[in-house]
């Protein structure tokens, strides 16, 4: 078997593996079949082992972080999808102003840390089911923030195992998307620069952008947040709306009745079904509006 060698080294150091693992269970819309093999890499010789392997032995290798930004086939992935622990989840103060951050470190526990420390920065983050890593690669933002505001810079390793770090003006910076997006560069860490404050005035923050998603957003259904970038001059949610699309399903999925701007599974939801609900509100609003909607979540298959 292809993946024996693979499979042994991972046994050899107690990683956290599995064949066949479906992986809606490990995205936010909980759809997507099964991988060939999901690994957990807690530290860097193991990441680099897994990389190395796939490499040389020309498997498909994938990088998820929160699985909250990402649709995979109902046929699944054949290859090997990693997530990033252990060490990778670690946080960290560097001076009076940085934190430093893994990779696999979740949004929710980054916040947190910067609310003990009484910094300011990253408030508009609290509430994104997200990682460090999948927040720094495409560039994550919401009521007028974005991560690149704060990278100060950015740790990595390439396919070919080298490792570097980055700069914040190297990073390549766009609206949802980075250098990293666009090049085989996997995200180690990441170097935030944040402000000094006070703990009331963060939290007071914190708790506005929380109290603003749970009131507006459908975080009762399973979702890939947005499921659409917002065109310039638009807002996606208000058009989707006047298409009469609001409530609209294609098997268990659906257009949410809080917000039209967010794809939910109803609870039975196949990835199918909702690709051909993207694809339906794309063609409403294209023929409505003339706008062409550009769809946020990654989609993960091998065709």
């Amino acid at each position: 078997m292809k993946y024996s060698p693979l499979l042994d080294y991972l046994s050899k150091k107690n990683c956290k593996f599995s064949q066949n693992e479906l992986m809606k269970n490990h995205t936010t819309m909980k759809v997507g079949g099964p991988s060939d093999v999901y690994v957990e890499a807690d530290n860097i010789e193991v990441l680099s082992y897994v990389i190395d392997f796939s490499k040389k032995n020309d498997i498909p290798f994938f990088l998820i972080g929160n699985g909250s930004n990402l649709l995979v086939s109902d046929e699944g992935f054949r290859g090997i999808i990693t997530k990033l622990t252990g060490e990778f989840c670690n946080i960290s103060k560097k001076s009076d102003d940085i934190i430093s951050c893994g990779s696999g470190a979740k949004l929710f526990d980054i916040c947190k840390f910067a609310l003990d420390n009484s910094l300011s920065g990253l408030e508009f983050s609290y509430g994104i089911p997200g990682t460090c890593g999948g927040a720094v690669y495409m560039n994550a933002g919401a009521y007028g923030g974005e991560i690149r505001n704060i990278v100060e810079k950015v740790k990595y390793i390439d396919m070919n195992l080298n490792e570097g770090e980055i700069f914040q003006k190297e990073c390549e910076f766009a609206y949802r998307e980075s250098l990293f997006s666009k090049k085989n560069m996997i995200i180690i860490s990441a170097d935030f620069r944040l402000k000094e404050s006070t703990y009331d005035e963060v939290k007071e923050k914190m708790d506005d952008f929380i109290n603003r998603r749970i009131t507006k957003q459908p975080l009762d259904f399973p979702s890939s947040g947005s499921t659409f970038k917002r065109p310039k001059g638009h807002f996606v949610g208000p058009m989707i709306e006047k298409c009469g699309l609001k409530g609209f399903s294609i098997g268990g999925a659906s257009v949410s009745e809080k917000h039209a701007g967010f794809v939910i599974n109803k609870g039975d939801a196949s990835c199918n079904d909702v690709l051909e609900l993207i694809k339906k509100i794309q063609k409403e609003v294209e023929k409505k509006f003339k706008v062409k909607l550009e769809v946020e979540p990654v989609y993960l298959s091998n065709k």
